[in-house]
């Protein structure tokens, strides 16, 4: 379960808040791997390289603390997808070449655009960082700076590293080159990797509150009703509610999960015409997405017409956006279920609280735990349409006992 706060604020708080940077939104820290927790630096307030790191103020503090007393070898950032731990490492990088917090620096501004010779960013290509990703980035970190006297290598979606992989990895990341110091970014950390995790400094980012998420949002220009919407819908996800903020049919999707069981009847034809429903609208939620990967795309063709196609990237480009769009459908799935289990939930509670035993709130209890157990699976990789059909052919229809 997301850890997400759920107060909300309405229109006319979101169109007062001064920042998207909530203080009631904090992190935690184990310094445990590189020693005692030293006393707190008074840095002042953190520059503007830190302006893409959202609702994380405590882990934006151990950051900039670590920079002014001189980096260690390895940092593990450990959080859920959307907390902006990429932001914070590309932010953390900067400050370290730079010597500063000012994004118009030249090395500042090459890093958080991800393109500075000294700071490498490891994206797996396949399911996993594969073994042969994994030798390369051994070969890298025992190379020389291209610039300057030190250089960082970010290595992303790190909870996904094969066995073989996480072996080659071990003794580099714990004694790397001076010259050289890990960011490591993990949804989570897995058994397996907890060897490699003891030999890093951890820093965890929390779920951004919806509350943080729609501030921010306002920020970036969406009206107040679109970011209370979007920020809802997010689960904390932050890149994802970006997505969600320009899609006109958010509130459909909701309204047809939300009124789903008012519709099924027990029958396997009800069950799977509504799977095939939803799973439509789920289709189509992936356009403005897709519409921003043509952006992306354009953007990119035009540098190759000027630059050439040699290290410009292209291939990284193209299985990010496979990645994307597969992550965006399997969140969808997971935000219209978590939806769904609140309106059985809502219904349960509504029946307890006023004392109505025309509603069977036992089943509607029943359902939610049935709905849980289902996000639990896509752990697995399960077919979605069977999924989907399954778990609706055993949901109760929202009815109402005999006296």
């Amino acid at each position: 379960m997301s850890d997400i706060n759920d107060d909300e604020l309405t229109e006319e708080q979101l169109e007062e808040a001064p920042t998207a940077d909530g203080a009631s939104v904090f992190t935690s820290v184990d310094v445990s791997a590189v020693g005692h927790q030293q006393p707190q630096l008074n840095l002042g307030d953190p520059g503007d390289v830190w302006e893409d790191v959202v609702g994380q103020k405590q882990a934006i503090g151990h950051l900039r603390a670590a920079v002014a007393r001189g980096p260690v070898h390895a940092y593990l950032f450990v959080g859920p997808s959307g907390s902006t731990k990429l932001e914070a490492a590309r932010a953390f990088a900067a400050s370290i070449l730079s010597g500063g917090e000012t994004r118009s620096h030249r090395d500042a501004r090459l890093i958080i655009a991800g393109e500075h010779p000294d700071v490498l960013e490891v994206q797996r290509v396949g399911a996993s960082i594969s073994a042969e990703q994994a030798k390369e980035v051994v070969r890298v970190s025992s190379l020389a700076p291209t610039e300057g006297a030190r250089k960082v290598l970010i290595l992303d979606e790190f909870h996904l590293l094969s066995p073989h992989g996480a072996a080659l990895l071990l003794k580099t990341i714990e004694e790397p080159p001076e010259s050289t110091t890990f960011v490591i970014l993990a949804d989570f950390v897995p058994n397996e990797l907890i060897t490699i995790s003891s030999r890093c400094a951890r820093i965890d980012f929390r779920t951004i509150s919806p509350d943080v998420i729609a501030a921010r949002l306002l920020t970036e220009g969406i009206n107040p009703a679109g970011a209370m919407t979007a920020s809802k819908a997010a689960l904390g996800n932050l890149d994802r509610a970006r997505v969600l903020a320009t899609d006109p049919d958010l509130a459909n999707r909701r309204k047809a999960f939300i009124e789903t069981p008012q519709e099924l009847d027990g029958t396997g034809a009800v069950a799977m015409r509504l799977a095939a429903r939803l799973l439509a609208l789920i289709d189509a939620a992936a356009n403005p997405l897709a519409e921003q990967h043509a952006v992306e795309v354009e953007v990119l063709d035009a540098r190759i017409k000027e630059h050439g196609e040699r290290g410009s990237g292209k291939k990284q480009l193209e299985e990010r956006h496979k990645r994307e769009l597969r992550r965006h459908r399997t969140d969808e799935l997971r935000s219209g279920l978590t939806t769904l289990a609140s309106t059985y939930r809502d219904q349960a509670i509504s029946a307890v609280t006023t004392g109505n035993t025309y509603v069977d709130a036992a089943s509607c209890a029943a359902a939610v735990e049935q709905i849980h157990t289902a996000l639990e699976s896509f752990e697995r990789n399960p077919n979605e349409r069977l999924l989907l059909e399954s778990l609706l052919w055993s949901l109760p229809p929202f009815q109402v006992r005999d006296e």
